[in-house]
């Protein structure tokens, strides 16, 4: 089973910045994909940056610009560093990481953690 700890969420203002952290533990061979999704009230879930294994990074045209996704392999961990939020920004964000065994891949959700920012 996999565990997915999220942190960093929180009420900022306009144009002000936050930084989320996810990780990813428990028993699987290798992580291949981790991202950020967020889901606003009213609202389908949307992507908000993917990051391969391999390095190649998948942006929200919303995100391009003020967000940056990164990882750290060695401890199975992924950011998102969010600068010059919006109001619109405001959402509950949850990671996702693929892990990898031996007979396949698994996606793994993380409960979520809530950014607020006022204008």
């Amino acid at each position: 089973q996999v565990q997915l700890v999220e942190s960093g969420g929180g009420l900022v203002q306009a144009g002000g910045s936050l930084r989320l952290s996810c990780v990813a533990s428990g028993s699987f061979y290798g992580i291949t994909d981790m991202g950020w999704y967020r889901q606003a009230p009213g609202k389908q879930r949307e992507l908000v940056a993917e990051l391969a294994n391999a390095g190649s990074t998948n942006y929200a045209d919303s995100a391009k610009g003020r967000f940056t996704i990164s990882r750290d392999n060695a401890k199975n961990t992924v950011y998102l560093q969010m600068n010059s939020l919006k109001p619109e920004d405001t959402a509950v964000y949850s990671c996702h990481v693929v892990t990898v065994y031996y007979n396949g891949r698994r996606d793994n959700w993380g409960q979520g953690t809530q950014v607020t920012v006022s204008s």
